[in-house]
């Protein structure tokens, strides 16, 4: 369809719709299933494969796929954002990464030990779908939405998101919990892991199936300039990016906020990225059946209580100042990895769950309007957002290695969940030194 106004109830409904249908991809292959079942690959065997002419620990090979994941699209997202500045149909692109992402999905259910390079590679591009789809999607908002629309819209996208994610996610966990209700045979462990590998189909299908609705309503794109694509409309997005670091040396508070933001987001995404690996290897499970069940079970505890973590956060926020605030978050983070390096039970890594949901909730919502708020008066914000979506990636690049690095060497993701609590207390000290009257 495609012709609605600007401002159209059913254009906005149908935008904020993709989110209902991209963030299973989120919770079931970034967080929950994916990492259980990648974990339960080597449940008979060591923890170690060959690969890449390396011997390498498995988790620590996940986070380095990972890392060179972000890093490329650290690298392709000011690019993409210089072109969907100019291009007159970049619901294309943004199809284009969907259905990469989501086939990708799919082709995971063929991921094996014994075809661990075709595995790792459909890994490598849904990751690579869904954030470059998000790039064209997020560059939506402006052409549909009026400014005073924006915030309320955006806010309808996350939450159709969480909930679409999580239905999803609860189907899966009975798929996994009871695959003879779905007509999945076999023995126990066998039955669990075929349901695993359907869920994964699930997603691809899901993402596809309910973005139709979204390309539906969706105009081709509004094209700003007569040009066609040249070098220069290519990396107009580096050329804003060079822009906004220059603003960054004159701006003094936003400078040291965005020190700060770096390294506690490359410790907190690190964190998210690897709490289901973490859990799997170096938590006493009963049995197998309790692990998979368990971790999901954490995920939606996560997932749950991070809804009570974001409104506290911001009464917080709204009392004491979003820089105190964020102080105070910081170090409880420390607080937690310190104490992830303790922990062996069940009981006690829900209770951590518990505690992390509170935290992630507030974190990275109160992190993104805090730099909003340090903003100076411009009217070229997405060039400063685009600068913050790419200082966040290359913070999870950073992450993510610092932690497959110390997982190799050590043998135990202990030491790199603690050292991660290194990150969170330089962050509290950069915190501390930005003026907090602007964010208060």
């Amino acid at each position: 369809m495609g012709n609605l106004q600007k401002g159209d109830k059913k254009l906005l409904n149908a935008w904020a719709f993709y989110d209902w249908a991209n963030s299973v991809y989120t919770l079931t292959i970034a967080s929950a299933v994916f990492p259980i079942f990648y974990e339960a690959l080597f449940a008979d065997k060591s923890h170690y494969i060959d690969v890449f002419g390396m011997h390498l620990k498995n988790s620590a090979l996940i986070s380095f796929i990972t890392a060179l994941a972000f890093l490329v699209v650290a690298f392709i997202s000011p690019l993409l954002s210089g072109i969907a500045d100019y291009v007159g149909n970049k619901k294309s692109f943004m199809k284009f990464f969907c259905y990469l992402g989501a086939l990708s999905c799919m082709g995971l259910y063929w991921f094996d030990l014994d075809s661990i390079y075709s595995g790792l590679l459909f890994y490598f591009l849904g990751l690579l779908g869904y954030w470059g789809s998000l790039v064209f999607y997020n560059s939506y908002l402006p052409d549909i939405a009026f400014t005073e629309q924006q915030d309320a819209i955006s806010a309808k996208g996350y939450s159709l998101g969480y909930i679409g994610s999580v239905v999803l996610l609860i189907i899966n966990l009975a798929m996994i919990m009871k695959p003879k209700w779905f007509g999945i045979t076999g023995t126990e462990g066998v039955a669990a892991m075929k349901a695993m590998r359907y869920s994964f189909v699930m997603v691809g299908v899901w993402w596809i199936l309910f973005s139709q609705y979204t390309y539906y309503f969706l105009p081709k794109g509004n094209k700003k300039t007569g040009e066609s694509i040249n070098k220069d409309i290519i990396f107009n997005g580096f050329k804003e990016l060079k822009k906004v670091w220059f603003i960054l040396s004159e701006n003094l508070s936003l400078k040291r906020y965005l020190y700060g933001f770096f390294v506690s987001s490359m410790a907190v995404q690190t964190v998210m990225l690897v709490a289901t690996y973490f859990g799997a290897q170096e938590i006493e499970w009963k049995t197998k059946e309790d692990s998979t069940t368990g971790l999901i079970i954490c995920i939606l505890l996560i997932q749950l209580v991070a809804v009570l973590g974001a409104y506290l956060t911001s009464k917080a926020s709204e009392k004491f100042g979003n820089i105190k605030t964020l102080i105070v978050i910081n170090t409880i983070w420390i607080l937690l990895c310190v104490g992830a390096f303790i922990i062996t039970l069940p009981t006690q890594f829900y209770v951590m769950a518990a505690f992390v949901g509170l935290v992630m909730g507030g974190i990275q919502a109160l992190s993104r309007s805090t730099y909003s708020k340090f903003l100076p008066e411009t009217t070229d914000t997405a060039s400063f957002f685009s600068f913050y979506d790419v200082a966040e990636k290359v913070g999870i690049v950073i992450g993510m290695c610092v932690y497959g690095i110390i997982d190799q060497v050590t043998g135990s993701p202990r030491f790199a969940i603690v050292f991660l609590a290194l990150f969170f207390f330089i962050a509290v000290l950069l915190l501390k030194r930005v003026p907090s009257k602007k964010a208060s």
